[in-house]
Order: C-alpha cells, then sequence, then structure tokens
C-alpha cells in the first residue's frame, strides 16, 4: 500500500468516526428532551460528545477501526429468600490510545421480589461510556444511563424512565477492572434500583 492509498484510507476511517459520533449525538440528545432531563445532564452530554469528535479527528492511526475495538461488558446474579436478579450489560469501546476509549453499551436487569409486596421488574436501555487510564492499574470511568423500568406488583403496574450519570474509580487487572461508581443524578425517592449511589462496578473487555 503506497503513501496515497494509506492516507486515503485514514481520511475515510476519520469521516466515519466524525459521522458516527454526529450521529449518536442526534439521536441521544433527542431521546434526553423527550425525557425533559436536566440541563445539568444536557451540558455533561455534550462536553462528552465534543471530547469524542476532538479526539477521532485528531487520530492518525492508519489501522482498521475494528481493530482498535473491545468487546465485553458486565453481569450480575443475585439469588436470596424474597428476592432474586439478573442482570446483563454487553458494551463495545473504541481505543483512541492506551489511556483514553469510549464507547455504547445495552443494559437489561430482571427483579423478582418473592416477599409480601411481591413485584417483578424488568429494566432495559443504554448508555455512553467514557474510560481513562492514568496508569496501568487505576481507571477512571463516566457513564450516562438511561433505563426504561417497567414493573408490575401485584395486579397493577407502572412505567418510568430513569437516568444516571456515573463517575468511577476502578483497579484494572488485565482485561478485567473492578471499583465502585457514583451516581450524581441520584434520587433516593425515585430509584427503585439501587440503596444507594454508590454502587460496586464490574467490566472485562477482550
Amino acid at each position: 500500500m503506497g503513501p496515497k492509498t494509506g492516507r486515503k484510507n485514514n481520511t475515510y476511517l476519520l469521516y466515519a468516526q466524525y459521522l458516527s459520533y454526529k450521529i449518536i449525538s442526534i439521536i441521544f440528545l433527542y431521546s434526553l428532551k423527550a425525557c425533559n432531563m436536566h440541563k445539568t445532564t444536557y451540558l455533561l452530554f455534550i462536553i462528552i460528545i465534543t471530547s469524542l469528535n476532538a479526539f477521532s479527528q485528531k487520530s492518525t492511526t492508519s489501522n482498521n477501526f475494528l481493530e482498535n475495538v473491545r468487546f465485553g461488558g458486565g453481569f450480575n446474579i443475585g439469588l436470596g429468600s424474597s428476592y432474586s436478579t439478573f442482570s446483563i450489560s454487553p458494551s463495545a469501546i473504541y481505543g483512541f490510545s492506551d489511556e483514553f476509549s469510549a464507547g455504547l453499551g445495552l443494559t437489561y436487569v430482571y427483579i423478582k421480589n418473592k416477599s409480601a409486596y411481591r413485584s417483578t421488574t424488568n429494566l432495559f436501555g443504554g448508555s455512553i461510556l467514557v474510560l481513562y487510564k492514568p496508569i496501568n492499574y487505576l481507571q477512571l470511568s463516566t457513564e450516562l444511563e438511561e433505563l426504561k423500568i417497567n414493573q408490575k406488583y401485584n395486579a397493577e403496574g407502572f412505567s418510568q424512565w430513569q437516568t444516571a450519570l456515573y463517575l468511577g474509580l476502578e483497579y484494572v487487572s488485565g482485561n478485567v477492572s473492578v471499583g465502585l461508581r457514583y451516581d450524581l443524578l441520584y434520587d433516593k425517592t425515585k430509584n427503585i434500583t439501587q440503596p444507594s449511589a454508590l454502587t460496586p462496578v464490574f467490566r472485562f473487555y477482550f
């Protein structure tokens, strides 16, 4: 492959990255508007998208786009005398450098309450994830998550949207990271899935 061909392919790659982020920003901004989210969330989302655009435009790598994509996510299973839970969160991230990566994720959570207050809850949605490793074993994370909640309580049911903006600190070992994350938008009176704004986080990517 000659120099001109390499430069041409790199131009197509950068244009594809730029276009993909523009499409993502339009879709999510429309979703945020539809859900009447707080202005602070709008601002933070715009900052994230702007940062991703800047990194994609400054990238000079000539490698294929998929060679820098890693797939993984997290999952959880919980069993108790009065409840059972199952969650899975597949995601894909693009490595802009050894320190910085970002991507999109999907989430599904099933909660079965078998106590006197019998209920079944299904949550599904998506998220935007940004990861930064200042040193090899330490990772900082930011994640904007939007979940649709459908809950059935006895013979009744209701549906609502739940938004979270997490800031996390994680220990990294190989392809696995474990740590804690804090939800800046947590509201104890409205959040039906978490007892606290501070929750554990587990991720793996290959």
